[in-house]
């Protein structure tokens, strides 16, 4: 549910949920004031120790996070990387395979592209994968018959190899896309930080301290949030995984191929 929701939708749920609990706490506290003899101890124990555990599942689901980021940018420049490198040694194969390969190349490229601009899941995701899923059988049966018309040359091998990288490749980085931090980790975080803070405002309104602390301190927990569930939203938060490694490729193709087909004047 969280994945669904636009980053304006999801930055009002996380600031009314953890401001929420902390202008509750600061409520109740007032309410308790009278009691604060008895209270302070147990509940400056009970709110310090639960600040901790929240702290250590913020950082948990921040390092979850950014791992699965780096993953991603990793992905992108690894399937660039593998179809430069096809692109190339199809360059090298026999008329008409040389042609048709590189023009299902590029139209390869661009559905890598297309997937890194739509929404993990979405219908525009999985058509940019059916089409590439397509492609990817009409380069393999090219590279079958450039085997079968030079059985051989060294270049329809080194393309077979390199395709079946390309190939291997959309997998990884489909894989990538759709691992994200589990929407449970992400529930909790928010709650259990909406529940700490909620207790550090008990304790501070018990003492008849001051309501801006906490205020700031909501505000700092949520901004942290919004950095962890941005970085798992590779296409509609502010932190997206860059194609430019794509776009650099698919501009490439545009110029003619630097090696002659074999046998070519």
């Amino acid at each position: 549910m969280l994945f669904r929701l636009t980053t304006f939708e999801l930055a009002l749920i996380v600031f009314a949920i953890v401001l929420g609990g902390a202008l509750v706490g600061v409520f109740a506290g007032r309410l308790l004031r009278e009691h604060s003899d008895a209270l302070r101890e147990p509940l400056g124990v009970l709110q310090g120790a639960l600040l901790g555990l929240v702290g250590l599942v913020l950082a948990f689901g921040l390092t979850m996070a950014v791992g699965r980021y780096d993953a991603r940018r990793a992905a992108v420049v690894a399937e660039a990387n593998a179809i430069g490198t096809t692109y190339l040694r199809a360059q090298t194969l026999r008329e008409p395979m040389r042609t048709r390969s590189l023009d299902a190349l590029a139209r390869y490229t661009d559905t890598s592209i297309r997937l890194s601009r739509s929404v993990p899941g979405s219908a525009g995701a999985k058509d940019a994968i059916a089409d590439g899923g397509r492609l990817q059988r009409t380069l393999w049966g090219l590279a079958g018959e450039a085997l079968a018309g030079s059985p051989t040359d060294s270049a329809p091998r080194l393309y077979v190899d390199s395709l079946n990288e390309t190939i291997d490749m959309q997998t990884v980085r489909v894989s990538a896309l759709n691992n994200r931090v589990p929407s449970v980790v992400l529930v909790f975080e928010i709650l259990g930080a909406a529940v700490a803070l909620g207790l550090l405002a008990v304790y501070l309104a018990i003492l008849s301290r001051g309501v801006i602390t906490i205020v700031l301190a909501a505000l700092f927990v949520s901004a942290l949030l919004l950095v962890t569930f941005d970085l798992d939203r590779p296409t509609r938060g502010f932190v997206q995984v860059p194609d430019t490694p794509l776009i650099a490729l698919r501009a490439s193709m545009e110029l003619p191929p630097a090696a002659r087909a074999p046998g070519a004047p």
